[in-house]
């Protein structure tokens, strides 16, 4: 962080230790009544952890406890807690890095502190605050409604708890010897001294070679301050080296400006490897991240270098 190295001991934020329980019952042939509940269950969650708080208290709490109805030939209706209609659309990605690498690069280290640079004290201020994906509303209480796909094309609307709304087009399609999936999103977060949230993501993968680029971009409107808003770029490559399973590669670039104030703008690079053992539902991993913030107010504040090793079990 400019001054001090040190190894944290964490579960990955990208993707953290969790288990869901999930059911479905056929109505009718065209009728399907399902029901999931989803609980996170992560010690040291790694967007938690910062240089003053190495050992934070473990998480127990819902991610998904819903109803729903889903009809092929009317849509699927959605009930309590789950992804709100635009979350995701941020983050469409088939580089198959995204369990330590994707457009929300807080998750890596997103509780770390910047710290200063004339006195190398460490600021109030968070990676997780000075980079946004702006990927919808998240996980909420709501009501979401998705149509049925129509040449590859989708549409959701939810209305969610305490007035916020939020809705995306969704993509997929695959020819030529490419694939391509999607999304545009729009979202009303309801916060004093802001307006609509607007995001989109593209991602296309060259089957035959690997190669895949993706792309993201978030916009906030704010009343009081300039808009803040997010652009990322990453550059894949999807292959395999070994019998056992496909290897991924990625580098990547983020840019977001005007946040937290419109006195900062923060970029990232990174670079990612992920292994896969596909007979035993593993994946290994290995990133490097930068995170600098520039600021037009003091303080001035150091670079972040983030280096992540971890394994993720499925099963």
């Amino acid at each position: 962080d400019g001054k001090d190295t040190d190894a944290y001991f964490v579960d990955n934020d990208n993707a953290e230790s969790r288990v869901n329980f999930a059911g479905t019952a056929k109505v009718t042939d065209d009728l399907t009544l399902g029901s999931m509940i989803e609980l996170t269950i992560a010690p040291n969650k790694a967007s938690n952890v910062n240089q003053e708080d190495q050992d934070v208290d473990n998480v127990f709490e819902q991610r998904i406890t819903e109803a729903t109805l889903d009809s092929k030939r009317f849509g699927k209706l959605s009930l309590g807690k789950g992804f709100s209609a635009a979350y995701g659309s941020a983050s469409r990605d088939l580089s198959r890095t995204s369990v330590i690498s994707y457009v929300t690069v807080a998750d890596t280290a997103g509780g770390m502190l910047f710290r200063q640079k004339d006195d190398d004290t460490l600021t109030n201020l968070p990676i997780n605050v000075a980079f946004q994906s702006f990927d919808g509303l998240s996980r909420v209480n709501r009501v979401r409604y998705d149509t049925p796909a129509y040449h590859g094309f989708r549409l959701s609307a939810a209305a969610v708890s305490d007035q916020r709304y939020d809705t995306a087009l969704w993509w997929g399609g695959q020819g030529y010897g490419f694939k391509a999936i999607g999304a545009v999103g729009l979202a009303d977060p309801n916060r004093d001294d802001t307006g609509l949230q607007y995001d989109g993501s593209f991602s296309l993968l060259h089957e035959n070679t690997g190669l895949n680029l993706t792309l993201s971009s978030g916009l906030q409107e704010r009343d009081n301050q300039s808009d803040a808003g997010n652009l990322y770029g990453k550059l894949g490559w999807l292959t395999r080296f070994f019998s056992f399973g496909q290897t991924a590669f990625g580098v990547d670039y983020t840019r977001t400006r005007n946040q937290p104030t419109e006195n900062d703008d923060g970029y990232s690079v990174g670079a990612a490897a992920v292994q896969f053992f596909e007979d035993y539902g593993t994946d290994i991993y290995l990133l490097y991240r930068l995170y600098s913030l520039d600021r037009d107010v003091e303080p001035e504040v150091h670079d972040i270098n983030v280096v992540s090793i971890g394994a993720r079990v499925k099963f």
